[in-house]
């Protein structure tokens, strides 16, 4: 079975945990997770978030990539708005290096309007400023000399992997999955109905086909050995996860993925976020057509031990009876 890890840091005073040992936990989470197989292991961007969430992912996973050998990362999403394109390509070129080419990038262009006024930027640049980013990336990406806002600049040194970590888009309007097409080397949406207009798009350029959307609901499944005693202990972090993301949403009037909800009964009833026995997880993943699951172990400000002992039923009940 495919496996990966999902990190944003959030670190709420329910949660009773200092961030340094957050963050230290996480990092023997990647170590752990890389020895058992795990193929990705994702890490989000905000800004003066009130619960600590994580504002600098790049010296994460460089701290990351120092603890493992094999497992993939991925930047999902750096806001590039906030970014100068030509440090945030440097920094990305020694994390590629550092990582020995394990690294990609999905750019994102926020939302939260909080983080916009934090650094001055007007939220009607958002696209030329992801545009811009997107293509000098991909230039200093090639190791080569190119033009830069009216000048010349060569970024050096040069990425490990030839054309550096892959540049997809985050989105989740039409004008996004089209900008993707012309821009990007791929696009990941937050809402799936919009990757037909980027799969029409890519056609219309004449280059392959990308398929159906890569995308589904976004879900968290946790383990206890008793699944409701699980959730009795892990829906306050759920809750809180689930409602600060709601509220962020609810400032353009979104209600997808994430809304606010009343109490951990509604949350449950939406059932985007579980806790299963490992006998139950099997048992689902055995007949779904996925083979892959991506756990999300500190969600919400979960407490590290509760964290690790859903770690640990994945690992020695899981992962042996699905092989």
């Amino acid at each position: 079975m495919l496996f990966g890890l999902r990190f944003d840091f959030r670190n709420p005073a329910l949660a009773g945990s200092a961030m340094a040992d957050r963050y230290q936990a996480a990092l023997e989470m990647a170590a752990w997770s890389d020895r058992l197989g795990c193929v990705s292991i994702a890490v989000s961007e905000h800004h003066g978030s009130p619960d600590g969430y994580l504002p600098s992912p790049i010296p994460m996973i460089a701290a990351m990539a120092a603890k493992t050998d094999a497992v993939h990362f991925m930047i999902a999403a750096l806001i590039v708005p906030f970014h100068d394109p030509l440090r945030l390509a440097e920094d990305l070129i020694v994390l590629d290096n550092i990582s020995r080419g394990r690294v990609d990038v999905i750019i994102g262009a926020g939302y939260v309007h909080e983080e916009f006024a934090m650094f001055d930027v007007p939220m009607n640049e958002r696209a030329a400023r992801v545009t811009e980013a997107v293509v000098t990336l991909k230039a200093a990406f090639s190791g080569e000399p190119f033009d830069y806002r009216g000048r010349k600049v060569h970024v050096t040194p040069g990425p490990y992997r030839p054309g550096g970590p892959s540049v997809s888009l985050g989105g989740s309007s039409v004008a996004a999955a089209r900008r993707a097409a012309r821009i990007a080397d791929g696009f990941v949406p937050s809402d799936p109905g919009v990757w037909e207009p980027y799969r029409d798009e890519v056609l219309k350029l004449g280059r392959p086909d990308p398929g159906p959307c890569p995308t589904g609901p976004t879900t968290v499944v946790a383990l206890a050995v008793d699944a409701d005693e699980g959730w009795q202990r892990m829906a306050p972090f759920f809750l809180h996860e689930m409602n600060a993301y709601g509220l962020w949403q609810a400032q353009d009037g979104l209600a997808n993925p994430y809304r606010t909800v009343a109490d951990t009964d509604e949350l449950r009833a939406t059932g985007r976020y579980r806790v299963l026995t490992p006998a139950q997880f099997v048992a689902e993943e055995q007949t779904s057509p996925q083979g892959f699951v991506m756990l999300h172990p500190l969600c919400g400000g979960m407490p590290v031990d509760l964290a690790w002992s859903s770690l640990h039923l994945f690992e020695h009940e899981v992962l042996p009876a699905l092989g």
